[in-house]
């Protein structure tokens, strides 16, 4: 069974940083890409970033581009989202999922979010 953990969320300030992490387990994780996703209220559910198996390539959200990093550790089957430059409209729950996935949200493909992990990114 496909399993995913996020974790790593909290309340930050503008300008802050914070780094999300995504335990997986049920499949061959060094085989598949992996993709954060977040949603908001107002937005609604919008792919962040991906990253193949390998590393060797990634996709950024505009929206986050030059301030988010998706990187991986097979080894331990982790996948990271480092975010810096924080800004409040990154306020959002943030999963993650196996898969590469970009462009405009699909809500008729079967994904493996996790729970989420909350980010508040607030003076």
């Amino acid at each position: 069974e496909v399993q995913v953990v996020e974790s790593g969320g909290g309340l930050a300030q503008p300008g802050g940083s914070l780094r999300l992490s995504c335990a997986a387990s049920g499949f061959a994780f060094s085989t598949y890409a992996m993709t954060w996703g977040r949603q908001t209220p107002g937005k609604g559910f919008e792919y962040v970033a991906a990253i193949n198996a390998q590393s060797t390539f990634r996709m950024y959200a505009d929206s986050v581009e030059g301030r988010f990093t998706i990187s991986r550790d097979n080894a331990k089957n982790l996948v990271y989202l480092q975010m810096n430059d924080l800004k409040p409209e990154d306020t959002a729950v943030y999963y993650c999922t196996k898969g590469f996935y970009s462009g405009e949200y699909d809500s008729t493909l079967a994904y493996s979010w996790g729970q989420g992990t909350q980010v508040t990114v607030s003076s």
